[in-house]
């Protein structure tokens, strides 16, 4: 049988508008908002405020628990982990306009 894979990833909290959110170690393939195994910290993103137990992540990532990317650029941002960023996303080519009919 093998071990599920384990995920550091932020689980949606707070309400409609306004979003919180909990940093916690849990099964990759659970839901979001499923289960989980530990809560290590939480993040608000209005207020830029990101705390965790700095033991904890490290202490689970040295069991080889993978931090997803978001994650993983805050605990870089937070010098708790050392490393590059990873790019989350790519913005599309800016797609040359086409010159005007006479």
């Amino acid at each position: 049988m093998m071990t599920p894979m384990l995920r550091i990833r932020l689980q949606r909290r707070g309400k409609r508008g306004y979003a919180t959110y909990r940093v916690v170690v849990a099964d990759g393939h659970a839901p979001i908002k499923g289960r989980f195994i530990e809560d290590i910290g939480s993040y608000n993103p209005h207020t830029s405020t990101f705390s965790v137990d700095t033991e904890a992540v490290k202490n689970w990532m040295s069991k080889g628990v993978q931090p997803s990317d978001t994650v993983y650029n805050l605990l870089i941002t937070n010098k708790i982990i050392t490393g590059e960023k990873k790019a989350l996303f790519t913005p599309k080519p800016k797609q040359a306009e086409p010159a005007p009919a006479k």
